[in-house]
């Protein structure tokens, strides 16, 4: 209650800076005690979430280069960018980038936070490269999934935290090589990677648009070179960099459509 006076409270300046700005979708907890969501439906949304991840990724990240896709007010980029990392955070919404350049002044983080409207597609034409990428609740907004896995996959040079929206159930298939054409019913047994696509809407939002189970994240992360080391939170996973596309036909054709399909000439 006492920092839901605060918040409300027509003498606190922050606070109604912080009405100006809303609504918020993170509640940042900023260095007057002021909360920017302390009634998040949620809870202490990303906070508890952050509690969990927090622990597996290295407390000093000082040298490091850090991609934040889909920043949203910034909650994450702060976190890393206290542990020392270079931060590069990207959002679609100037909304949100709007909270996020407010409150990086507010934390004292302007020199170690960038801030970028950009879509993810948009990495496919940019060289820099980051040893720590989040890509959290953005992959089942995305209209081309794969493709923007894809491309997040080529600028992340060890760790990844994923998460998305799921399909319910936690079974993975052990095996799912050697598929035939009079094999196709083992699509449909419990545990083969699958993602359900959204036709219309999900919870009131229509840009909700394809639900992976877990065994089709796990795939997709292999498939990009990644293994899953953690599943710190529901829904969430980190992995490390295992691999990259070796030389070959098959590799030299999904790098064909991969450039095609963000507009890039052949080398």
């Amino acid at each position: 209650m006492e920092l839901r006076r605060t918040l409300q409270s027509p003498g606190n300046a922050a606070a109604a800076e912080v009405r100006a700005l809303g609504p918020w979708f993170h509640n940042l907890h900023l260095p007057d005690g002021t909360q920017t969501a302390p009634d998040h439906p949620l809870g202490d949304f990303p906070a508890f979430k952050w509690r969990d991840i927090a622990p597996l990724l290295p407390a000093d990240l000082t040298g490091a280069r850090a991609l934040d896709i889909g920043c949203n007010a910034g909650f994450y980029s702060f976190e890393l960018a206290r542990r020392g990392a270079e931060v590069l955070g990207i959002d679609v919404s100037d909304h949100y980038l709007r909270q996020a350049e407010w409150a990086r002044a507010r934390v004292g983080l302007d020199a170690r936070v960038r801030l970028e409207r950009r879509q993810v597609y948009e990495l496919a034409g940019r060289p820099e490269r980051f040893d720590l990428v989040l890509f959290m609740g953005v992959f089942y907004h995305l209209r081309y999934p794969l493709l923007a896995l894809d491309i997040v996959a080529r600028h992340a040079d060890d760790l990844l935290v994923f998460q998305s929206m799921s399909l319910p159930g936690h079974e993975v298939a052990g095996d799912t090589r050697g598929l035939g054409l009079d094999d196709r019913e083992r699509l449909a047994a419990p545990g083969w990677p699958r993602m359900a696509f959204i036709e219309h809407e999900l919870a009131g939002d229509p840009t909700n648009w394809w639900l992976p189970n877990q065994a089709c994240v796990e795939a997709l992360l292999r498939d990009v070179g990644f293994e899953v080391i953690a599943r710190p939170h529901d829904e969430t996973y980190l992995a490390r960099r295992v691999a990259r596309p070796a030389d070959g036909p098959l590799a030299r054709l999904r790098e064909d459509e991969l450039r095609a399909a963000c507009g890039r000439e052949a080398p």
